[in-house]
């Protein structure tokens, strides 16, 4: 139930809208101000002009699916004349040297400096290369790697511009293919559809925070009252947690963490195959799944290769072959 004051507002906003529908602008504003004036008066101090209004209705409870639309539509509009301010001030500064302040602590200073390093030592000295990478590229891989600031791909295994094309999320999770759109499935789409790329690596690794959030989930009871993309995100794990449980259920809480965390990475990869295009093009052997696990508290990194067998009579479909440990 809304507090009083909310209802009586919505009920003002729908008599005024109403209104608004069957009579002129200037006849609609009127009645607007007489539903408000009826409903309560107003001290001088408390009367809303129209941008005060709109922020009101921002915030109230809408009671037909039409106002709703309009409310969504009046958002859309100022959300794009937002961004669309922002651009034209970035255009018109992009020829424009902007003086830095000296003495205070700036962020972006370590990152300014790290590309101007990246500019002489790898842009200038290799200028053709990245000239041809204007032009397009050819990656080698597609990498779903974890969100984790600990866990860069580019940096551990040293990829380059044009090596890999890549999406990070929570947890290194592939969601199936029902799943419907997110930034995982659009990047798996252009990297295997449009890129071709030869291959898909995912990258899980140690201490994961998304995997642990994942196992902590069965003891904690669901509140539906409160939403949580996290969880949400990693819900899309459950089988690995089953999984996990079923096999390390006896072992402490680090150690079934520690388990499901490759065990997820499989779960993944059983799931790209779930992908039409995928599945096709692993069949016809321009395809190949990896799996590679970081442990950075060893500095060590397991990989290993899915092989997807879909015409074998009896047994399983999947085995793991050139399984092996980089330390």
């Amino acid at each position: 139930m809304l507090p009083w004051t909310l209802r009586s507002a919505a009920r003002r906003l729908a008599s005024a809208t109403r209104a608004a529908a069957a009579a002129p602008a200037s006849v609609a504003a009127r009645s607007s101000a007489t539903a408000t004036a009826t409903a309560r008066p107003q001290a001088d101090d408390d009367r809303e002009e129209p941008r005060q209004r709109s922020a009101v209705q921002e915030h109230v409870f809408w009671p037909d699916g039409q106002q709703l639309e309009t409310l969504r539509r009046q958002h859309r509009t100022k959300a794009s004349r937002d961004h669309s301010g922002l651009t034209r001030q970035l255009l018109d500064f992009q020829h424009d040297t902007v003086s830095e302040p000296d003495g205070d602590y700036d962020p972006l200073g370590q990152l300014k400096a790290r590309f101007m390093d990246f500019k002489q030592r790898n842009y200038v000295e290799n200028s053709t290369k990245y000239q041809n990478l204007a032009e397009q590229q050819t990656p080698e891989f597609m990498v779903v790697a974890c969100a984790d600031s600990r866990v860069c791909p580019t940096s551990i295994l040293g990829l380059q511009p044009g090596d890999a094309f890549t999406v990070r999320n929570i947890a290194n999770l592939v969601p199936p293919y029902e799943h419907g759109a997110s930034e995982t499935t659009a990047a798996l789409e252009f990297a295997v559809n449009t890129l071709k790329v030869p291959n898909v690596l995912v990258v899980g690794h140690s201490r994961c925070g998304g995997i642990q959030a994942l196992m902590s989930m069965k003891n904690k009871k669901d509140d539906s009252s409160s939403r949580s993309f996290i969880r949400d995100w990693v819900s899309l794990g459950k089988s690995a947690r089953l999984s996990t449980e079923a096999a390390a259920g006896n072992l402490n809480f680090e150690s079934q963490c520690r388990h499901c965390e490759k065990e997820s990475i499989n779960s993944s990869l059983l799931n790209l195959l779930t992908y039409p295009w995928i599945e096709e093009r692993v069949k016809e052997g321009s395809l190949n799944l990896h799996a590679g696990y970081y442990n950075f508290i060893d500095c060590t990194f397991e990989k290993w290769t899915l092989v997807y067998r879909p015409g074998l009579e009896g047994g399983s479909k999947y085995a793991i072959k050139n399984r092996s440990t980089w330390s």
